[in-house]
């Protein structure tokens, strides 16, 4: 099994982190790993948002219901998807591409022995209202996730997804 392929299978979701410092390189590592994503007529609708400010850290996790442990970690990187981008029978290719951008992200988090974990902004209207209000997002830019990144506490363990039932082979 090569490296990339030992990376894909043990990645997991981080959702208790450790006190940690995570550098500027590092984010910017994190983000270009994510603009490296495929996407849809090379679109790149795809806008992102640090935040490493303890208090905006702790009010989205107030305020989304399933991002508590945005208070703990070091950071957020929100993705985002510009939503006039693409147009007509295309127009949800912004939330096709993010979703690549941000397993790109997920990836390189767990390359770097850093936690990580995918809490889902869109399309829930309520959480997507709480990170558009609290980022000062312009209407056409669209919360896709919010993603929680630090130092993992150390007690998570990788899932094992594959179930060979779920494959079909020339037909159903």
């Amino acid at each position: 099994m090569n490296n990339l392929t030992k990376l894909i299978l043990k990645r997991k979701s981080v959702r208790q982190f450790a006190d940690c410092f995570v550098s500027d390189l590092q984010i910017n590592t994190l983000l270009k790993a994510a603009m490296a994503a495929p996407t849809a007529k090379n679109a790149q609708p795809w806008h992102f948002v640090v935040i490493e400010d303890p208090d905006m850290l702790g009010h989205l996790s107030e305020h989304l219901p399933f991002a508590k442990m945005l208070s703990s970690a070091a950071l957020a990187i929100v993705v985002c998807g510009d939503t006039k981008v693409h147009k007509g029978e295309s127009a949800h290719n912004w939330m096709l591409d993010c979703a690549a951008a941000t397993q790109n992200l997920l990836l390189v988090a767990e390359s770097m022995d850093l936690g990580a974990v995918w809490t889902g902004c869109y399309p829930y209207k309520e959480r997507i209202n709480v990170v558009r209000e609290a980022l000062q997002l312009p209407n056409h830019i669209m919360p896709l996730n919010v993603i929680p990144i630090g130092a993992p506490m150390g007690n998570e363990r990788t899932v094992d997804k594959w179930k060979p039932e779920r494959v079909h082979k020339e037909k159903w």
